[in-house]
């Protein structure tokens, strides 16, 4: 049997108290299986700094010690921007447990961060141009998105 919640903690629509005790144990664990996912969020994140501590010791004890190619750059540009996303999905997360809160944007600028970081990895030697105008169609309708979005939230 799970304990009850304060009045105060009621006030979004998963743990709002229901009628049916069925919805509102399935609220319940909903709310828990959201936790486990924030708590999973934070082992990926650090796993993912551990990542990029390590990208960056092998690509700076390559020869030539200490120097980074272009390429070597991207690589570490590629791990830093995947904890950057990482985090802003740890943020998605926990704001699926307040109902005060527009999820759109931020699951919009989570987007433009993740096809931010395509766009910055991108190698354009090997791209076909119909891949490259598809990117930019995403991106222009994400921004546009969130700039809309942004407007109604103000």
């Amino acid at each position: 049997m799970r304990p009850e919640l304060p009045a105060t903690e009621c006030d979004n629509h998963l743990s709002a108290r229901n009628e049916d005790p069925l919805i509102d144990g399935l609220h319940w664990v909903i709310r828990q299986a959201i936790r486990l996912l924030a708590v999973l969020m934070v082992a990926v994140i650090l796993w993912c700094v551990a990542d990029v501590v390590l990208v960056l010791y092998e690509k700076l004890s390559e020869p030539p010690v200490m120097l980074l190619e272009l390429n070597d750059i991207f690589v570490v540009f590629a791990a830093f921007l995947a904890v950057l996303i990482a985090i802003e999905i740890f943020a998605n997360i926990t704001l699926y447990l307040r109902d005060d809160v527009i999820h759109v944007k931020l699951v919009l600028a989570t987007a433009l961060m993740a096809i931010a970081r395509k766009v910055i990895v991108l190698d354009l030697s090997v791209l076909e141009p119909s891949y490259l105008y598809a990117i930019g169609v995403i991106v222009l309708a994400l921004g546009i998105t969130y700039w809309l979005v942004s407007l109604k939230s103000e």
